[in-house]
């Protein structure tokens, strides 16, 4: 479950994307302004860090793929992943970071790959004392799963490349691979996908072997 709050965040999600994407090799530009497509998040069984996946795009251009954390505190060894804080109009401080840098996001999406499970459940604390509202996901996400397969801790990241439109992440004896753009594509046998709008299914991430 994602327990979120009526809150205000500032600077906004948006805006920390907006000052950080176009750094990203990855990044194509487009006129217009940067827009949210659609959004989902996942659960920390420890209850501490906010995981959220951002689809954004310019304009016309192509839809960007942008996972995110949210933590308390600054994360060790984590500064080249950092988008920057924000204030939480209830939460307080948060470290907002580019989530292909985070154990807890890494241990979330490879679970939710090899063990076939998808998106949170939200909820929203609609008035601070414990009154929960139930809030669809702007999107949909599902890993294929992998039989008998069991999902990983992430006690620290081996090693992070960026190729193309895509960022390699080794960590333990798993290499995920997170597309970075929206593209059509064939299925990859165990992989995350996501589903918005009337759009057909999206490949998001991916384990490979090599």
């Amino acid at each position: 479950m994602a327990l979120l709050h009526r809150a205000t965040v500032t600077p906004t999600k948006l805006d920390l994307i907006a000052g950080w994407l176009p750094g990203r090799r990855w990044h194509q530009a487009a006129a217009g302004e940067l827009e949210r497509v659609a959004a989902f998040r996942f659960d920390d069984p420890g209850g501490a860090v906010g995981i959220e996946t951002m689809l954004v795009r310019y304009g016309d251009g192509p839809v960007h793929h942008v996972p995110l954390t949210y933590r308390d505190a600054p994360l060790p060894g984590c500064d080249a992943w950092l988008l920057g804080t924000a204030e939480h109009s209830v939460l307080g401080k948060r470290w907002v970071y580019d989530a292909a840098g985070d154990p807890a996001y890494l241990a979330a999406v490879a679970g939710a790959i090899i063990e076939g499970t998808g998106e949170a459940e939200e909820f929203i604390d609609v008035d601070g004392n414990g009154t929960l509202e139930r809030r669809e996901p702007a999107m949909s996400a599902r890993g294929t799963g992998l039989p008998g397969g069991t999902a990983p801790g992430v006690e620290s990241i081996r090693r992070i490349e960026e190729h193309g439109d895509r960022t390699l992440v080794e960590f333990g004896s798993l290499r995920i691979v997170i597309i970075r753009r929206i593209t059509d594509g064939d299925l990859p046998p165990a992989a995350l996908v996501g589903r918005y709008a009337e759009q057909p299914e999206v490949i998001l991430a991916f384990l490979s072997n090599g």
